[in-house]
């Protein structure tokens, strides 16, 4: 599964990177922990692409409470030991809460990097996933729905990140899932609605472990209420040994609200 995920771009990066409108009023402040239940930036629409705030975790329309989904496996009810050679049928076009939305309310979720904790210890041992060459923001692939709470009449709208089998990388946490990214050139078939099931199904892949890297990082990311650049400080060696030469100096990122923070980039394996 995929729990938290950090998203620290301005807005108008988004907006350049996704070629998509922000409505007026729109407010989404950089965020090192988007945990379930927060409202966080999705990707909508195909001919104009809107940037929208919904809520992460899913509840099917047809709901009588509030499920929170926030996770949908690709595979459905298929491959049940999380084989990660596993190649058969996609399951989620048949899930009663996945099935209306993965034909027609898939959404491109945006991200700077995702968190995974190993399989039986969870967000106790967690590990930050980049994409290496500082390829961010990247798209998570997700779908969408609205619920109508029968009791106060609020209208919910809520997304899910599509899960699939682990690449190498994960599998070195180890961790049983990963959340589906999207190649940038999958991206416009992804959120067009008219897009045959079969293409939509076909990208429900791994991404290459090649492009990927993660390392260790503090167990206080757990806490929906931690958000700050100490989270994803390195503790430990990379997952995958990088030969790339980076300079030594300090990065600067705008933390939330006006205060600046600083953390190092002393380190080689310091990818934000």
């Amino acid at each position: 599964m995929c729990g938290r995920y950090i998203l620290v771009e301005e807005v108008e990066v988004l907006e350049s990177r996704f070629q998509a409108n922000i409505p007026d009023g729109f407010q989404f402040s950089p965020s090192y922990n988007i945990s379930p239940g927060q409202y966080a930036p999705v990707v909508v629409g195909v001919q104009p692409r809107q940037i929208m705030l919904m809520r992460f975790g899913l509840t099917p329309f047809w709901a009588k409470k509030d499920m929170l989904l926030i996770n949908a496996r690709s595979e459905g009810d298929h491959n049940p030991t999380d084989d990660p050679a596993f190649t058969g049928t996609k399951g989620i076009i048949t899930k009663p809460s996945f099935r209306k939305p993965i034909r027609s309310q898939r959404c491109l979720i945006p991200a700077d990097a995702f968190i995974e904790g190993t399989t039986k210890e969870k967000l106790s041992k967690p590990y930050l996933i980049y994409l290496r060459n500082k390829v961010r923001p990247f798209a998570m692939a997700g779908i969408y729905d609205e619920w109508i709470n029968p009791e106060t009449q609020k209208v919910i709208q809520g997304f899910s990140i599509v899960t699939t089998t682990p690449n190498e990388v994960m599998q070195k946490i180890p961790h049983h899932r990963m959340p589906v990214i999207l190649h940038p050139g999958e991206e416009s078939l992804w959120l067009n609605p008219e897009t045959p099931l079969y293409k939509i199904t076909s990208s429900l892949n791994p991404f290459p472990a090649d492009a990927m890297n993660g390392y260790p990082i503090s167990p206080l990311i757990k806490s929906p209420k931690e958000n700050n650049a100490g989270l994803i400080k390195p503790l430990g060696e990379l997952l995958e040994a990088e030969t790339e030469f980076r300079d030594k100096r300090s990065i600067y990122r705008q933390g939330m609200g006006n205060a600046k923070e600083r953390f190092d980039d002393h380190n080689p394996y310091q990818p934000l």
